[in-house]
């Protein structure tokens, strides 16, 4: 009887689509990620940005570049999140 070995789970991980608007440090981008949410009271729609700092092992995502980044371990004091895809670039 063979028994292939179970596929690894990472579990429940976050992930986020944004705007890379920094790529000046060395294996680091910057994502900008917004997100529309209803206020509570008043109903209105209101934008909220974020900006997380993420891992980009080739350096290839650059100012502009629409990203989808994971979370991750650990990987420094503020980055726990990796580039997963590039989905767009400016033209």
């Amino acid at each position: 009887m063979t028994s292939a070995a179970p596929e690894k789970v990472r579990g429940n991980r976050k992930s986020r689509v944004g705007q890379v608007v920094s790529d000046v440090q060395n294996k680091t981008i910057v994502v900008e990620v917004e997100r529309r949410t209803s206020h509570k009271r008043y109903k209105k729609v209101v934008k909220s940005r974020k900006r997380y700092a993420a891992h980009d092992e080739q350096n290839q995502a650059k100012v502009g570049d629409v990203v989808r980044i994971s979370e991750t371990r650990p990987i420094s004091k503020n980055k726990c999140w990796r580039l997963v895809e590039i989905i767009s670039r400016p033209e």
